[in-house]
């Protein structure tokens, strides 16, 4: 039976520079998929976030067949909320309205004389959007909001992140362990030597950026740079990774990400028929405290809160130019830890052919804190769901 959604709006006081200290609501979806008539301390919370350049919904949500990730876990008796940071999906965007203001190399992408722009200008607001606190935050108020106010009393919430969500929920478990129950990261970003927090402490906001940090809030992707990123980690040998036609999974997924940015899809490219494409509008954060000097710290991960990592052997997002999963799977401190290399998958795993053996690792993480049966070491997938060791160098 389908399991209907609920869209909550959550109330919070804005960290984030551009609307600091307004009242915001952010956009939650809840599958609420637990049973009727179980006890509260039984309910079973999952908080799933997004990355960087694609809204949750678009992530966990697209509403065909198995796509729908959160859905698949909700019907597995889970309590499914998806979260939307601000600047990304369906919470506030601000100074994002403002052509202007997203990366100059992108005005071409907006520039005609039926679009926003009719030639490149200058940003009105010369900084990043959010920041590591300002995401730490807006998690803690979703967290306290599910504990506190839809349902009173029930337990530490599973938390599921994709990509760059790792930034968020990582350090956001080791400051709030009372909070989490375990981690499933997919295709975490982590950089060993990443960013650091102010001195002398754990996660203070640096006192100043890097020189090289981009003087703008926003960056705008298309959807051919979307099927870009999508042939760009295809694999030669792994038939049906994009199921039996690319364009139309790209036409699925620009449909989900166009459906959460209403300003966006009126933006970019002018269709024959006179409709334009769309371009998705993409937060530009400045980040830190998540590398290799405060992943161990308080041994709080792989400890108090179990940890699971899976990536896709055909991910080169997460693998090259200074960022390394593995890295990331040793720094973790604890032993109750797990990870998987999973073959002919990319960072575009839960829209790819393989989606549904994440969902299986994913259900029986939340159920048993095990995965094919391991509950911790480093592990290859091949092609039939068998698991080997993997080692890690």
């Amino acid at each position: 039976m389908p399991i209907k959604h609920t869209d909550h709006a959550v109330q919070h006081k804005s960290t984030v520079p551009a609307n600091e200290n307004e009242l915001v609501s952010l956009f939650v979806r809840e599958y609420d998929g637990t049973p009727p008539g179980t006890p509260i301390d039984k309910r079973r919370p999952v908080l799933m976030l997004h990355g960087r350049t694609v809204p949750a919904l678009a992530v966990y949500d697209i509403g065909t067949g198995d796509y729908s990730w959160s859905r698949v876990l909700a019907h597995a008796g889970y309590d499914v909320f998806v979260m939307d940071l601000q600047g990304m999906g369906r919470s506030p965007r601000p100074r994002m309205d403002n052509p202007c203001n997203a990366n100059p190399a992108h005005h071409s992408r907006v520039t005609d004389p039926n679009l926003p722009l009719t030639a490149p200008c200058a940003p009105e607001y010369k900084f990043q959007l959010n920041n590591s606190q300002s995401d730490w935050d807006e998690v803690h108020r979703v967290v306290e909001y599910i504990r506190t106010e839809v349902h009173p009393g029930v337990g530490k919430p599973d938390l599921i992140g994709n990509s760059a969500a790792a930034f968020a929920f990582g350090p956001y478990a080791i400051q709030h362990k009372e909070n989490v129950r375990s981690l499933f990261l997919q295709a975490p970003v982590f950089r060993p030597d990443g960013q650091a927090s102010a001195p002398g402490t754990e996660f203070g906001a640096p006192s100043t950026m890097p020189v090289n940090t981009p003087p703008f809030p926003m960056n705008l992707g298309t959807k051919a740079g979307l099927k870009a990123a999508l042939e760009a980690e295809a694999g030669t040998d792994c038939p049906g990774q994009h199921g039996d036609d690319l364009d139309a999974l790209v036409d699925l997924v620009w449909a989900e990400i166009m459906a959460s940015d209403t300003k966006g899809r009126t933006w970019g490219k002018v269709l024959p028929d006179g409709r334009t494409e769309g371009v998705s509008r993409q937060r530009q954060p400045f980040w830190w405290g998540w590398n290799k000097q405060t992943v161990p710290l308080h041994g709080v991960l792989g400890g108090e809160v179990p940890v699971c990592i899976v990536y896709g052997d055909l991910d080169k997002t997460v693998t090259t130019l200074g960022l390394s999963v593995t890295e990331l799977y040793k720094t973790v401190p604890g032993q109750d830890k797990l990870m998987f290399r999973v073959s002919c998958a990319s960072h575009q795993w839960p829209w790819e052919g393989r989606r549904t053996t994440l969902h299986t690792m994913s259900k029986q993480w939340l159920k048993h804190g095990k995965v094919f049966g391991k509950d911790k070491g480093s592990f290859h997938v091949d092609g039939n769901d068998d698991v080997t060791p993997l080692p890690v160098p």
